[in-house]
């Protein structure tokens, strides 16, 4: 991987293909590998730059607290570090709460906007889904004995059967108590994210069968934005980009690339 430092912050970043630049920002349980198959379905296409977060994979900061405005500062100021005037953006859950920030912050820095299994910021986890969130907080009191339990509302049961190993990012077990405190603690930190002068085309992107973001929580970000579409990524669940990437790239890559919505 390649680094980019700004600030206290190195960011470890992979950029892969040729074409428009395309940043990808990942979910909370996760880091830029999340994205590994989205990046070669996307690469023939595209300029995929996919990253690691603060306290996520081998990107490398201080152990102060942050916000989602230092995070949406961070992709920012990546897009500037690596040449480019703006780039595409798309984020997944967490990510796209991210993006939503970035958009508001750094308007400028977008092209165009995809939010992908996401919810409106600063609207609490258990206003959108209180049920599941909540026995995800129980589950969590046991990450290594419930991680089973986890991926469950992440990734239908069909594909947790054929792809065991997904569900070992649910134990925690690359980041210290220090970087899950600190992750765990970005909601509950309040955020200006006006969008109302957001201007760029979105898309929002949901799987049919996602557990723990319902789509119409996605899709209603759209009354806060002046240009948006929705589009469903059937029998898919709450990790579209890992279950289903090349059904997910076909979906990023026309939006992407058609004529009508250039503005």
């Amino acid at each position: 991987m390649q680094s980019f430092e700004s600030a206290d912050v190195t960011t470890a970043y992979e950029r892969t293909g040729r074409g428009d630049p395309l940043v990808l920002l990942h979910g909370g349980e996760a880091d830029h590998s999340m994205f590994d198959g989205l990046v070669r379905a996307l690469a023939g296409n595209f300029t995929v730059i996919a990253y690691d977060q603060r306290d996520s994979g081998a990107t490398k900061n201080s152990p102060s607290p942050y916000s989602l405005a230092d995070l949406a500062d961070d992709a920012a100021a990546l897009i500037r570090g690596l040449g480019y005037d703006r780039a595409h953006v798309m984020g997944t859950s967490l990510g796209g709460l991210i993006a939503q920030v970035l958009a508001a912050r750094h308007p400028a820095s977008i092209d165009r906007l995809i939010l992908s299994s996401t919810w409106k910021v600063n609207k609490s986890p258990l206003e959108v889904n209180g049920e599941v969130f909540r026995k995800l907080a129980a589950y969590r009191a046991d990450v290594v004995a419930n991680a089973p339990k986890i991926a469950e509302y992440f990734f239908p049961p069909e594909h947790l059967r054929a792809r065991p190993e997904l569900i070992e990012i649910f134990r925690g077990n690359n980041r210290d108590d220090g970087q899950r405190l600190r992750r765990g603690a970005l909601l509950a930190q309040p955020v200006l994210a006006d969008l109302a002068g957001f201007d760029r085309p979105t898309l929002l992107l949901g799987g049919s069968d996602d557990r723990l973001i319902p789509n119409v929580e996605t899709f209603a970000l759209a009354r806060d934005l002046a240009s948006a579409e929705t589009q469903v990524i059937a029998h898919a669940g709450h990790v579209s980009s890992i279950q289903a990437p090349e059904r997910v790239a076909e979906a990023v890559t026309e939006f992407l690339t058609s004529k009508k919505k250039a503005a």
